[in-house]
């Protein structure tokens, strides 16, 4: 189905009126430009809202210094095969 969606400008961006039949149940939306240079929206999917939702947490997340002592921090990593001796 394709209908006509009026454009218009505030400042330095443009919105678009979308018809009843194309509103999207979300705040936000993915956007680009496909190869024939045409705009195309889309919704996040569930992976893409719990990834945003865990960087958003991770920002408000207050962590003190004293959570991890330097040591703890400064984990070692070892070289050995883990599959030696199987």
């Amino acid at each position: 189905m394709e209908r006509k969606a009026k454009l218009f400008k505030k400042g330095r961006n443009q919105a678009v009126i979308l018809p009843d039949e194309f509103a999207f149940d979300t705040e936000s939306v993915w956007i680009r430009r496909d190869e024939e240079g045409n705009v195309v929206l889309r919704t996040m999917s569930e992976k893409e809202k719990h990834r945003e939702n865990f960087l958003r947490l991770l920002k408000q997340t207050q962590v003190p210094d004293s959570f991890l002592s330097k040591e703890e921090r400064n984990q070692s990593y070892t070289t050995s095969d883990p599959f030696e001796g199987l």
